[in-house]
C-alpha cells in the first residue's frame, strides 16, 4: 500500500495543504494593467520545462461539411525523470449514438527545432512557418486516422495580460507552478483526416490553443469549463478553471471574441453558469444540461463590449472517463489517496444556439456551432 501511494503520488499526488487564496496569483492581476497581449511567433515556443508538467497543442476544427475534429499533442514530464508524449485525434460522431472515432498514439523520437517552434516525432510533423501564422500538421502515426491539416489564423491571437500565465506559490517571486493558455481563435483550415472507412474534407474553421500545466493537474484545477463557439462573423473562446481548496477555490477565467482581422475583446470579465444540472449517476458529478457564458468589456478604442450564448446544451456528445484505462484497483485508491475522479462532459448541440454581441450600443445576433467542456476533477 505504501508503495502504491508513493508511485501514486509521484504520477497523481496526494492532496495539498491549505494555502489560501493569497498563493495563487491569478492571470486576472496582470488583466487590470494590460487587459491582453497580441500573441507573437515568439509566444509560441515550446516550453519543455524539466519538472512536472503537462504541455499541449490542441486544434479543434468545424468543418463546412458539418464535422467536429480534435486534433492535439501531450507533451508530458513527471517529476523530471520521465518524458513521453502523445498524438491524438477524435471525430465526433455527431449524427447518432454511434462511437466516436478516437485514436490516441505514444510517440517515440521526439523533438523539436532548434527555435523551439515547431515538433516533431516517427511519423508526425507540426510545423510553423516563417511568417508565425499558420500550423501544417502532418501524421501517419496510427493508419487509421492520417492527418494532412493547414491552420492559418485569420484573426490576431491573444494571451490574457502579459503573458498569458497564473502562478501558483506562497512566494510570487518563486512560484511552484503556472498555468498558461494562448489563443489563435479564428484560423481558415484546409485538409482531410483519412481514415479506414472514409476521407474526411475539413475544410472549414478551427481553433489553435497551446497550454502548459506547470504542476499536478488535480493540484491546478479541480474544475474546468471551456467553449469554441463560431458564427460566420464572430468567433467566441472561454476557458475557465476553478482551483482545489487549496488555493481557494479560486476562478481564472480567460476569453475573449474575436473577428477576421481584429480582436473585438480579449480580458478576465467572463462568467460561466450552470443554469441546470442533475448528477450522473455513473460519475455522482452533477452533469450540466444547459449553460450561460458571458463575455465582459471594452473595445481597444473604449466602446462597451457584452456578449452571451446561453441555452440548452442538449444530447450530451460525450463522456469522458479519463481514468477509464487505469486499472481498477489503483484507480479505486488514486480516488481516496488524491481524491481525483476526472470526468470530460462534452457538448455541441444540433439545435443551434445564438451569440448575441452588442459593441457600443448596437446588437448583433449570430446562430453559431458550438463545442463546450465540462471537466470536474477533484
Amino acid at each position: 500500500m505504501n508503495w502504491l501511494k508513493s508511485t501514486l503520488s509521484a504520477a497523481v499526488g496526494t492532496q495539498e495543504p491549505i494555502y489560501g487564496p493569497e498563493a495563487i496569483q491569478s492571470v486576472a492581476q496582470q488583466a487590470a494593467e494590460t487587459p491582453y497581449t497580441v500573441l507573437t511567433k515568439d509566444n509560441l515556443r515550446w516550453k519543455a520545462y524539466q519538472y512536472t508538467n503537462v504541455e499541449t497543442a490542441t486544434y479543434y476544427i468545424m468543418a463546412d461539411s458539418g464535422d467536429l475534429v480534435m486534433v492535439q499533442v501531450i507533451y508530458s514530464n513527471i517529476a523530471g525523470i520521465h518524458t513521453t508524449a502523445h498524438f491524438n485525434t477524435k471525430i465526433f460522431n455527431l449524427k447518432d449514438d454511434g462511437p466516436h472515432i478516437w485514436n490516441t498514439n505514444p510517440l517515440s523520437n521526439f523533438m523539436f527545432d532548434e527555435n523551439m517552434h515547431s515538433f516533431g516525432a516517427d511519423n508526425l510533423t507540426i510545423t510553423l512557418n516563417e511568417g508565425g501564422d499558420a500550423y501544417h500538421i502532418k501524421s501517419t502515426v496510427n493508419p487509421d486516422s492520417i492527418v494532412d491539416l493547414k491552420f492559418t489564423r485569420t484573426a490576431p491571437g491573444f494571451v490574457i495580460g502579459k503573458d498569458g500565465t497564473s502562478y501558483f506559490g506562497t512566494d510570487p517571486k518563486n512560484p511552484w507552478g503556472s498555468m498558461f493558455h494562448g489563443f489563435w481563435p479564428r484560423c481558415a483550415v484546409e485538409g482531410s483526416i483519412t481514415t479506414k472507412e472514409k476521407t474526411y474534407d475539413l475544410t472549414g474553421r478551427g481553433v489553435f490553443i497551446p497550454a502548459l500545466q506547470g504542476m499536478k493537474p488535480h493540484h491546478a484545477a479541480a474544475r474546468w469549463n471551456f467553449i469554441n463557439f463560431q458564427t460566420p462573423t464572430f468567433s467566441a473562446i472561454m476557458m475557465e478553471f476553478t482551483t482545489p481548496p487549496s488555493y481557494g477555490s479560486t476562478k481564472v477565467n480567460v476569453g475573449g471574441i474575436v473577428k477576421d482581422g481584429e480582436i473585438i475583446y480579449a480580458g478576465v470579465d467572463n462568467t460561466v453558469t450552470h443554469t441546470t444540472s442533475e448528477e450522473d449517476p455513473e460519475s455522482q458529478w452533477p452533469e450540466p444540461k444547459s449553460i450561460k457564458w458571458t463575455w465582459n468589456g471594452k473595445t481597444a478604442d473604449g466602446k462597451d463590449v457584452s456578449a452571451e450564448v446561453d441555452g440548452s446544451l442538449g444530447k450530451r456528445l460525450d463522456r469522458v472517463d479519463v481514468m477509464g484505462e487505469v486499472p481498477g484497483f489503483i484507480k479505486t485508491i488514486a480516488g481516496s489517496v488524491a481524491g481525483t475522479r476526472p470526468y470530460i462532459y462534452q457538448y455541441s448541440p444540433q439545435e443551434k444556439l445564438k451569440l448575441k454581441l452588442n459593441i457600443g450600443g448596437t446588437e448583433t445576433v449570430e446562430e453559431g456551432s458550438m463545442l463546450s467542456e465540462s471537466t470536474f476533477i477533484s
